[in-house]
């Protein structure tokens, strides 16, 4: 039987994480941090024997991917299909702020209501449509190999939700899986309807830069 390794891996933190700004699908780069949190995570990954990696194609998603790529000598598969949730006229502002001007779209976003639409934006349920198609495409690709995909927190919520089985059609609301900046969440597919988690949010590697709040998502 072959067994499919997929890790998906949040991009290090950025320069509007930095600010406590909702980044969507604008062109921030990464921090000075987020570049060490690159390039520990790509020295981790390295040993794990990855042969294909795809990333969003934002600047902070594919800085993140970069580092591997280059120890790894593979190219990274860039797409829009893998990048975080348009916010609309959320995107660049704090969490104060959005709240403030669009108290409508602000608890929407953070009470997951899966089918709302951002103004100017998405919904979670356009997020996970796009998202789940690519991966599932990726994982028919690359059935038996070990995978990389690079992406955002909430789309590496909602892909985590679609392998756990945890949303539905139906599904109103959702629970949401924190991923620190370059946090791994780590799966294994056995077959249709057989998947097994590996690891959620596996930020060890990180330890020697963030301390004991390595597990904190932020």
């Amino acid at each position: 039987m072959a067994v499919t390794r997929l890790h998906l891996i949040r991009h290090g933190q950025s320069a509007k994480n930095v600010e406590g700004r909702f980044g969507g699908h604008s062109l921030t780069p990464l921090s000075e941090l987020g570049k060490q949190q690159a390039q520990i995570t790509a020295e981790t990954l390295s040993n794990e024997n990855i042969s294909v990696i795809y990333s969003s194609d934002l600047p902070r998603a594919v800085q993140t991917a970069a580092p591997l790529g280059d120890i790894l000598g593979v190219e990274i598969n860039k797409t829009s299909a893998l990048r975080e949730r348009d916010v609309g006229v959320l995107e660049g502002l704090t969490f104060a702020e959005a709240k403030e001007h669009y108290p409508k779209d602000y608890f929407a976003l953070v009470k997951r209501q899966v089918n709302r639409t951002i103004t100017d934006g998405e919904s979670y349920r356009d997020l996970l449509k796009r998202a789940t198609a690519t991966l599932n495409e990726i994982l028919r690709a690359h059935r038996g190999q070990k995978i990389a995909v690079f992406s955002h927190t909430g789309t590496i919520c909602f892909l985590s939700l679609h392998l756990l089985g945890a949303i539905q059609p139906s599904t109103k609301t959702t629970p949401w899986l924190l991923t620190s900046n370059c946090g791994v969440n780590r799966f294994e597919i056995r077959g249709k309807n057989n998947t097994r988690v590996v690891a959620l949010n596996d930020t060890r590697h990180l330890l020697e830069i963030t301390g004991n709040n390595s597990f904190v998502a932020k």
